[in-house]
Order: C-alpha cells, then sequence, then structure tokens
C-alpha cells in the first residue's frame, strides 16, 4: 500500500511529555508513495479519476493530513505525490488510507465522490517493510479491490519512470520524475530513493527505466525503455557518466536501421547508509515470583487475562517487532531448573531449543512462555549478567565489522533485586561499546533500588573498578507505575530512549552502517534509511 521511501537523521524533538519532564522524542521525516490495483469503476463512460487522502489519527479522532494528485481515468494508478510524515519510533502512529472517485476540477472534496476503499495500518508497519500491500475495503468491511505499494525525442513532454523488478517478476513504481515540457533534452530535477525501496539492496538487481511523452488525458505515448542495475550506477566517477540506450521494441523490429529512441544519462550519484534492529527478550524464572499454580504468582496463567509479563512483553515487544529484521525474536530466560536434568540455568532458550532459540513475532514468545511454564521449576538466583553478556557478544559480532549495519534491543523482565549486581554492573559497561540497548521492565511490588541504579538516570554507571559507561544504555520502567494506563503508554516510555542511544552509539564509532547482504530480507527501519541521490538524470536524443 505504502512505500518509506527515505528517513533524514533523526532530531531531537521536545514531545508533550518533555515539558513535565519526560524523555526527549526522537522524530524522523518519512516519505510515503502509494499505488492502487484493480480499483472499483463507479463511473459509467469512463473509468474512475482516483485520488488518495492520507489521514492520520489523533486522539481516538481521524483527520486529513493530505491527499494525491487526481489521476484521470484508471484503475491502476500510481501516484507520484509524497507524503511526509513525522516518524516517532516509539509511538503507534495509525493511518487511514481512503480512496476516492473525483468528479470535477474546482473542488476534490469528498462529499460527492465516490469512495473506493479504504485502509488502516501503522506508520511502523510501513517504514519496516519494502512494501506494504493491504487490500481495500468499502464499509461494513465488504472487498474493494487491492492497493500495492506501482513520439520518439522530437518535440515532446518526457517524464522518466523507474521500477524494480521483484523475485517474483512483478514490477514495483520506484520513482517517477517531474514532466519537461517540450524537450528534446530535458534534465530532471535531482531526486532521493531508498536503496530498499530501489533494489531491496540487492546491487544487482534489474531495475526497468521507462521514458514517456506526457498526455493531460492520461494516455502517454511510450518512447523507450532501459534495464539498469544500481551497481551499474556506481560507476560514475571521476568526471565520467553512466549512459544507456533508450530501445523501443516496437521500432527495433520494424526499422532495419534503427539504433535507440535517445540515450539516458546518470550524470552524478551520491549514496548514504542505514541502521536495523533485532530484538531478544528475557524472563525471570527465579522462585521469588511466586509459584504460577497459584493465582498469586506473577506467572500465574489467567484463562481470561494476561499476567503481568505477558502484559509488559506484548505492550513492548509489538512495537519492537515493526523493527526486527525477520520478525524473530531470541527468547531467553533465567533462574530456573530447567529439563532434562533440572539444573539451575541462567541462559536458556524458553522453546528448549539451543540450537535456535528463536521465536515467530512476539505471539511465538507469548506461546512459547506459556509452554515453558509447566516443564520447569522456579528457582535462582537471579542472576542477569549471563545473558547480558550472551547478547553483547552477539553485537559485538556486528561492532567488529566497519560497516556493520545492525543494533540490538534487550528487553529483560523481572521481579526484583538483582543478585549479581557486581557482575552485571560490569557486562553493561562492557556491553556499552557495542550496538545494544537493553531494557528492564520491573514486573510485581518489589524494591527495584538496583535496577535504577542500573539505568543510570541519577549519575553514571561505573564497573566495581570504577570504569563508567561509554554511553548510558539501559533504560528501566516499573510495570506498577503503567498498570491502569495504556499499553502504548508502557511502550512509548520504555522505547524512548533508543533512537538516541542509537546516534550515540554509531557518532561514537564514526561508521555509516550500510545496507545488510542483498540474500538478507528487508530489514525493519530503526533510525536512518539508506539514500541514493541521483541529481540531474539527463537524455538526449
Amino acid at each position: 500500500m505504502a512505500d518509506p521511501e527515505s528517513m533524514n537523521d533523526i532530531q531531537d524533538a521536545t514531545s508533550p511529555g518533555a515539558a513535565l519532564g519526560g524523555p526527549v522524542a526522537c522524530v524522523s521525516k518519512v516519505e510515503l508513495r502509494v499505488a492502487c490495483k484493480a480499483l472499483l469503476d463507479r463511473d459509467t463512460l469512463n473509468k474512475s479519476d482516483p485520488c488518495v487522502i492520507l489521514m492520520v489519527q489523533n486522539q481516538g479522532q481521524w483527520t486529513e493530513l493530505d491527499r494525491t494528485e487526481v489521476i484521470k481515468s484508471n484503475l491502476h494508478p500510481v501516484f507520484a505525490k509524497v507524503f511526509t510524515l513525522d516518524y516517532y519510533f516509539e509511538e503507534a502512529q495509525k493511518l487511514r488510507f481512503e480512496v476516492y472517485d473525483i468528479h470535477g476540477t474546482h473542488s476534490i472534496g469528498t462529499r460527492d465522490d465516490d469512495f473506493l476503499g479504504g485502509v488502516e495500518c501503522t506508520l511502523g508497519q510501513i517504514v519496516a517493510q519494502k512494501k506494504m500491500v493491504k487490500p481495500l475495503f468499502l464499509k461494513y468491511a465488504k472487498y474493494a479491490g487491492k492497493s500495492a505499494i506501482t513520439d520518439l525525442f522530437s518535440k515532446s513532454d518526457p517524464f522518466l519512470e523507474i521500477y524494480r523488478i521483484n523475485d517474483d517478476g512483478t514490477e514495483q513504481l520506484v520513482h517517477r520524475t517531474e514532466v519537461i515540457k517540450n524537450n528534446l533534452n530535458p534534465v530532471w530535477e535531482p531526486f532521493k530513493v531508498s536503496l530498499i525501496s530501489l533494489c531491496s539492496c540487492d546491487e544487482d538487481r534489474k531495475l526497468k527505466c521507462l521514458v514517456w511523452d506526457y498526455d493531460s488525458r492520461g494516455k502517454h505515448d511510450f518512447i523507450g525503455e532501459f534495464y539498469a542495475t544500481f551497481r551499474e550506477m556506481q560507476k560514475i566517477g571521476g568526471g565520467s557518466k553512466v549512459t544507456w540506450d533508450c530501445m523501443n521494441p516496437k521500432y527495433k523490429l520494424k526499422k532495419k536501421n534503427y539504433k535507440n529512441s535517445g540515450v539516458v544519462i546518470l550524470s552524478d550519484l551520491k549514496v548514504r547508509a542505514n541502521r536495523y534492529s533485532s530484538c531478544s527478550v528475557a524472563i525471570d524464572f527465579t522462585a521469588s515470583n511466586g509459584d504460577p499454580r497459584n493465582s498469586c504468582s506473577l506467572h500465574y496463567i489467567n484463562p481470561y487475562q494476561p499476567n503481568e509479563y505477558l502484559k509488559a512483553l506484548i505492550a513492548v515487544g509489538e512495537i519492537c517487532q515493526d523493527y526486527d529484521s525477520d520478525k524473530r525474536f531470541s527468547a531467553l530466560g533465567f533462574g530456573a531448573r530447567i529439563p532434562p536434568n533440572y539444573e539451575v540455568s541462567h541462559d536458556f532458550a524458553i522453546n528448549f531449543n539451543p540450537e535456535d532459540d528463536e521465536c515467530e513475532e512476539i505471539q511465538g514468545v507469548v506461546e512459547a512462555y506459556q509452554n515453558c511454564l509447566p516443564k520447569i521449576q522456579l528457582y535462582g538466583p537471579t542472576n542477569v549478567s549471563p545473558i547480558i553478556s550472551r547478547i553483547a557478544k552477539l553485537s559485538a559480532g556486528e561492532e567488529t565489522i566497519k560497516d556493520a549495519s545492525r543494533y540490538h534491543i534487550l528487553l529483560i523482565l523481572t521481579d526484583g533485586v538483582v543478585t549479581d549486581m557486581a557482575d552485571t554492573r560490569e557486562a553493561i559497561v562492557r556491553a556499552s561499546y557495542q550496538p545494544l540497548s537493553i531494557i528492564i521492565v520491573g514486573v510485581g511490588n518489589a524494591d527495584f533500588t538496583d535496577m535504577q541504579i542500573l539505568d543510570g538516570d541519577d549519575g553514571v554507571l561505573r564497573s566495581p573498578k570504577g570504569e563508567p559507561v561509554l554511553r548510558d544504555i539501559v533504560q528501566f520502567v516499573p510495570f506498577r507505575d503503567f498498570k491502569t494506563a495504556s499499553p502504548a503508554a508502557l511502550a512509548k516510555c520504555v522505547l524512548a530512549e533508543v533512537p538516541n542511544q542509537v546516534v550515540e552509539y554509531y557518532s561514537h564509532k564514526a561508521i555509516c552502517p550500510m545496507p545488510p547482504v542483498p540474500s538478507c530480507d528487508s530489514p525493519t527501519s530503526l533510525a536512518n534509511t539508506p539514500t541514493e541521490s541521483l541529481p540531474a538524470v539527463g537524455t538526449t536524443a
């Protein structure tokens, strides 16, 4: 339904909570493009003239933010309009896209227009995906189509379209230039597009480029096409330019001496970098939580409502999973006796598969947690350092690569006092040098003084030998403070510091994380999307 095309550098912005002494929010600019296919045809004589209106939800009310241009007589429109939004990592920002058949040229209000369908999602879901495809629905959940996020060089009005060819052979519109009127040698304006959108970070992925002669009725004349790759584009430099012959297959077959329909020239290229996240969860299974079979236990599985561990896990996890590269969570436990020998473990996979401790999405973690409880014996002590050291070691594998692209988030759910406080402080100091943030949610009514010390908000955390952390990477929040608040409020509070921690890490290392290897699934964006700039693309006859 929408493509997140680019994201600018994170900037500080004061949130409403900041005025009350709350955390300072981080805001990024995100650009979205939309397209539709198989729209309903509401016009009697012609096809629908669609326009997409973007709505945002604020305090439960939907208001219009912006709208696309109207595309005449088209049931598969690909809109050139770019929606620019402020993106807050820690918030679930709800969006609604409504498609209308517009009548008249003077007013494009929706009162007298035909509603072709709508769809809702969150901005985080769009940012996290290469492309979001969702069906459109009319009122009462009725299906209304599916949206998708798709003369020679004589005196013509040329414009250029760039399409990415996906693995399944489908084509995705990446960029459409402006129309240059009555020009044989157009030079289009510079533009930016993310490498994820351009080629899914695969430098050898084919790009199909089409040149058209604009027609105001929507019946554009095909001039020619060519195929390119991002690897070819990178050959530019040292004053040299990259060129492609623009070919019209029809003329090539008919004309014996046909050479081309013009030449397309790439005159400049600039590349910026990106960062992504990977999430892990660690759950406290010490005996201080109480017998899970007892309704007073913090681990009691109530068939009618989730316990505090599940509430915290779902509230934070559902936000985090929008930014996890593969939607798989490493799910760990500590402080329990585990089968088959029932020895105490402070670092075990709650799915009991040490070779693959990951679960599919946050729901998979919930199911693994519920299946794990009857099979283990809650014990102790509350040793947190082994899991922190494990995830820090995993993060260090990324840090050793000078163009490291992945950032890690560790969510720890615990009920109280840390037994290995000295080792935990040492582990956090070591971890502060790695691409890692640690979120601790305190469950229950125990004394969380140790957790507040680890947070470091009241002073710089130091190792037992006095070494300070390189940067503050721990955020602690007691769940009891949010018992009557919405899950979104908890998630916003615990995640508010993460974007700044990401920026601090990469700034300290003075490295620009590069996109992931092409064979990987498209990762989730945490901070800056990679942006390539293609200024002054020109054509000559």
